[in-house]
């Protein structure tokens, strides 16, 4: 009995101590996009999510901040070359780099953020429902109005952002079926991720003909959209991580797009050796989006508002509500 004690103990600090090899050895890489790892937005969720991975494992994650298209795929093709066991791609931009380099690197393992319709046996993907967060941001947005007029700033025109300011008109509309609502989007490159010049000029037009609130899907471009609106004393609502803080009193809400999930999550399965392929949808339902309440937006959400927000994402979980996707159709039925 006690021979086979020991030899059970053994076994079990053996296999304690392979993991421990196996994650010593492991090697992750992230390859960021346009607007850069801090534009405060998309690519800095994706980083807060990584930092979180490195601050509890001590492991080391590679990255690459691309600054132009041309990078994208001799970014990830390096980061395989170098004998990353996983590469994490972020955003759409990457989708067809990211493809090419997986086919070519069949033993290494890849993910990528805000795609889906790709099919490689060794890479994840990750969609998420911005529609259903935007709703519900468009129903505080409807609340905070006191002209009834609610604008949109989107950054690369393209039907991703699309979906973000259709499901944001649905919950301002659902709310107020007589608010009107002001969309423009800064440009069709990449380019337009990181113009906050350009986003002012945007949210001053808007505000303008009198809105009040000022909604961004706009990555780095948003920061000048926010500051805009609080030179003004409107309200903006930031997006996908939380930026009440950048102008605290005025920004009304973020929608948050859990990116920062995302990535740690696979970071943490491809360490584990539990790794799937395959696509991930995340919404309400999974905690995917949602939105921002703390200190710097405390004395700008009434009862009646969060009452209203947090009964239309009960509606929206239980099916009672459906939010039209964009992308199922590249139509906003309003």
């Amino acid at each position: 009995m006690k021979w086979t004690s020991l030899i059970g103990g053994l076994a079990a600090a053996a296999m304690t101590a392979s993991l421990a090899v196996a994650q010593d050895d492991f090697q992750p890489a992230v390859v960021f996009d346009m607007g850069g790892k801090f534009d405060k937005s998309f690519n800095e969720g994706v980083w807060n999510g990584v930092k979180k991975f490195m601050d509890e494992t001590g492991i080391e994650v590679m990255e690459f901040e691309v600054t132009n298209e041309t990078q994208r795929e001799q970014a990830i093709r390096r980061m395989a070359e170098r004998g990353a066991d996983l590469v994490l791609g972020v955003g759409f931009g990457q989708a067809d780099a990211i493809e090419k380099v997986a086919q070519e690197f069949p033993d290494t393992k890849f993910a990528i953020i805000d795609v889906f319709w790709l099919d490689q046996p060794n890479l994840r993907q990750y969609q998420f429902k911005e529609h259903e967060g935007s709703y519900i941001v468009g129903v505080a947005a409807a609340l905070a109005s006191k002209t009834g007029k609610v604008g949109f700033v989107g950054g690369m025109d393209v039907p991703l952002i699309r979906k973000f300011a259709c499901g944001y008109v649905q919950g301002v509309k659902a709310t107020n079926p007589d608010a009107e609502v002001f969309q423009n989007m800064t440009g069709t490159t990449p380019a337009a991720w990181n113009d906050p010049a350009k986003g002012a000029e945007l949210a001053r037009s808007q505000m303008d003909r009198g809105a009040d609130v000022v909604y961004h899907a706009a990555g780095g471009t948003g920061v000048g959209v926010i500051n805009a609106v609080a030179d003004e004393g409107k309200l903006a609502i930031g997006v996908d991580s939380n930026q009440n803080g950048l102008a605290p009193g005025n920004v009304l809400t973020s929608m948050l797009k859990k990116v920062d999930v995302a990535a740690y999550e696979v970071l943490k399965d491809a360490m584990d050796g539990s790794f799937t392929a395959g696509v991930e949808n995340l919404g309400l339902a999974e905690g995917g989006v949602d939105w921002a309440l703390d200190d710097n937006n405390a004395d700008l959400v009434t009862p009646e508002m969060k009452a209203a927000v947090e009964g239309a994402k009960e509606k929206i979980i239980a099916g009672e509500i459906e939010v039209h996707n964009y992308e199922t159709d590249s139509d906003c039925p309003v």
